[in-house]
């Protein structure tokens, strides 16, 4: 957590979180402030989305590395958390992070990742054409497959509640291991 915690102090220190946000307090994935700016998560003019090796997606779902604050996907969406019912509707659809965040009424899914990659990862987005993004689509594709509206899925342990396991605790699952 000390790790965790320098990590963040340094991130305000550059800019990346406002201090006395969410996110500076001392949780990386609450969904505190600042707004990104849309342009950065949006596909950009002829984007042809490629295959993906859904293999490679699911070893990069885990990856801790691709963040600068020691979470992964699976940090939120372990067991289909973190996830809202609209998840299961085709993309391009509203999610409420992208809405919320940077203000787009629908995403696709790859900007959807990048919106993860952005807000609570904390990096930078991937390359559009990179095989990661592809990788990690094609991942997710398998894993919106699976999903079942209205079914109880774990509590995110990335929220921002009262009871947020990301907070100073000893079995935190949004602390770099």
């Amino acid at each position: 957590m000390k790790t965790l915690s320098i990590v963040l102090l340094l991130s305000a220190a550059i800019g990346n979180f406002p201090i006395g946000s969410a996110s500076a307090a001392g949780n990386p994935c609450a969904a505190g402030k600042p707004e990104i700016d849309a342009k950065t998560i949006t596909r950009p003019q002829g984007y042809k989305p490629m295959a993906g090796d859904a293999k490679l997606g699911e070893k990069l779902w885990h990856d801790t590395k691709l963040s600068t604050n020691g979470l992964s996907c699976n940090s939120c969406h372990q067991d289909h958390g973190a996830f809202q019912s609209s998840f299961a509707k085709p993309y391009p659809h509203q999610v409420a992070m992208a809405r919320d965040k940077a203000g787009m009424k629908r995403v696709h899914l790859d900007e959807m990742i990048q919106a993860c990659m952005v807000m609570p990862m904390a990096a930078k987005p991937l390359p559009w054409d990179s095989r990661e993004l592809a990788a990690l689509k094609a991942y997710t594709l398998g894993v919106q497959k699976t999903f079942k509206p209205g079914a109880k899925a774990p509590a995110n342990p990335c929220s921002a509640k009262p009871a947020n396991p990301c907070a100073a605790k000893p079995a935190n699952p949004c602390a770099k291991k």
